[in-house]
């Protein structure tokens, strides 16, 4: 049987004390974590900034283990630097593409390039923020081999390094709006006043509230950067040649309903022009062969 002397004398084995130590500095900073986990929940309404800010006591949780870590093997700081000094060549060289994104992953927090929700493109890789990590941002990607703004089912991983390599296009950000524009052919024959009447009068019912949203938002962006004063209002536009007038309906949409919203108008307006029995009727391409005798 084992004395309590014996097992006293093995725990006051310096390597033994300093695992135990170790153990206990890694259970205080892992409750220290879920205290203030606890406390972003309670006190920080906003999802972006807690999201953020859990991030955030991660990477100090990492950064205080170190710390304990060095304090109970009792590292002379001092040779700790020497030691990083003498390796850091090799290092960065080594580790450049981690060490750029870690460097991108503040820059992500901390700057406003993009945060979970938004939808970017990021190294060539367009889709909806769903995960911001240390080293890499996630992405549930939108097109490919499917037409229109909508998911193909890949999750793509992008290095944060791209941050500083490659532009990032945020379709959200700021503002969460898009300009978009689809165009009507209509015969030479019908009645022009008629058909802007009636594209006039469906733009303002399906997309008449983004205009009032998006209004409010262009005026936040205004204070906030140096950008001019844009119509965010409904507008349709004419162009005619010898084949048939072409309307041009350019109007502001949600970023994530640009498909359905554009599906609503395409179906509303071929609705409208049937409905007027004539009056108003889209163009379609005509050839005429002519048969020399």
């Amino acid at each position: 049987m084992i004395s309590r002397q014996a097992i006293e004398e093995f725990l006051m084995q310096p390597m033994i004390l300093r695992i135990i130590y170790i153990i206990v500095a890694i259970s205080f900073i892992y409750l220290l974590g879920k205290a203030a986990k606890r406390l972003l929940i309670k006190y920080v309404s906003n999802d972006t900034t807690r999201y953020q800010a859990k991030k955030f006591v991660n990477l100090a949780a990492y950064i205080l283990f170190a710390i304990s870590a060095l304090i109970i093997y009792n590292y002379n700081l001092n040779n700790v630097t020497i030691a990083i000094g003498l390796a850091g060549a090799g290092i960065a060289f080594a580790l450049q593409e981690v060490i750029v994104s870690i460097a991108g992953f503040l820059a992500i927090l901390s700057g406003s390039f993009y945060k979970v929700g938004d939808r970017i493109q990021l190294g060539g890789t367009k889709g909806d923020v769903v995960d911001i990590g240390v080293l890499r941002t996630t992405l549930m990607e939108v097109g490919d081999w499917v037409d229109g703004d909508l998911y193909n089912g890949k999750m793509v991983r992008v290095a944060n390094s791209f941050l500083f390599k490659d532009p990032v296009f945020n379709y959200s950000g700021e503002f969460p709006f898009l300009w978009d524009e689809i165009k009507v052919p209509i015969k030479t024959t019908s009645d022009q006043a008629l058909a802007r009447s009636i594209l006039i009068n469906i733009l303002e019912e399906q997309v008449g509230q983004y205009a009032k949203e998006s209004a409010l938002s262009w005026e936040k962006l205004t204070k906030q950067l140096y950008v001019e004063k844009a119509q965010v209002t409904p507008m349709v536009s004419m162009v005619f040649d010898e084949n048939w007038v072409t309307y041009t309906l350019r109007y502001v949409v949600d970023f994530k309903k640009r498909r359905t919203t554009k599906d609503a108008l395409y179906q509303n307006i071929l609705t409208a022009i049937f409905n007027t029995k004539g009056q108003v009727e889209v163009a379609e391409t005509s050839m005429e062969v002519t048969v020399e005798k």
